[in-house]
């Protein structure tokens, strides 16, 4: 079976999947794919699907995240990014790398950790998944417990609550449920394609303090 994932080439923004696959199995695939790739993996039950984003996919992913960044920055809030970092549950038989992830509310909890480990770890507190292939697994996110989704997709962002095990869409986000970003981040996401990206940053920034400046006054 290694070898044979080995042999396989997938395109940019492209995916394959790959069924019968048991949890050690998994393991071992994980181990031999290595960390420094390109590709993201899913595992649901038994089911890998292994994919390579395209090149846009990672533009739209840096700049959203580091909209996120700045916004926590502002708050004075600590937090700590994790990446694409493998997500897994052999209990529930599920696993996930995500786009980009941030612990904000648990951020102490795995401070320091190199390594994490859902069985004990609790979940990232926000996940950043990149639509343009249709690639998000929001059952994955609802299982493994992560509290808020955001998924960006065909020019929009969508912030996703979870409540009551299951996800909800919602137009705040728990994490910054003063500030109204669903809508400006998209429209800073734009002006970094046309205006550059540290001056977009510094205008986002520019923003979020005077957000923030109105709110305590």
């Amino acid at each position: 079976m290694l070898l044979e994932l080995k042999r396989i080439t997938v395109p940019p923004g492209q995916h394959v999947l790959v069924k019968d696959i048991n949890w050690q199995e998994f393991e071992a695939i994980l181990e031999d794919l290595g960390e420094k790739r390109s590709s993201r993996v899913a595992y649901d039950n038994g089911i890998l699907e292994i994919m390579t984003p395209l090149p846009e996919h990672e533009i739209n992913k840096i700049f959203i995240s580091n909209f996120i960044e700045i916004i926590l920055e502002e708050l004075d809030i600590e937090f700590c990014s994790f990446g694409s970092t493998t997500f897994k549950n052999s209990i529930m038989n599920q696993g996930i790398e995500p786009d980009n992830c941030f612990y904000i509310q648990n951020e102490l909890a795995v401070r320091g950790k190199n390594r994490l480990d859902l069985t004990v770890d609790p979940p990232p507190d926000l996940v950043l998944e990149i639509d343009l292939t249709s690639r998000t697994h929001p059952n994955i996110y609802q299982a493994l417990g992560v509290p808020e989704l955001w998924r960006f997709e065909k020019d929009k962002l969508q912030i996703n609550i979870l409540r009551d095990g299951r996800y909800i869409e919602s137009e705040l986000s728990t994490i910054f449920p003063k500030l109204l970003i669903k809508k400006v981040i998209i429209q800073y996401l734009n002006r970094c394609k046309t205006e550059g990206r540290n001056k977009t940053m510094k205008a986002f920034r520019a923003w979020v303090k005077e957000q923030i400046s109105s709110i305590n006054n």
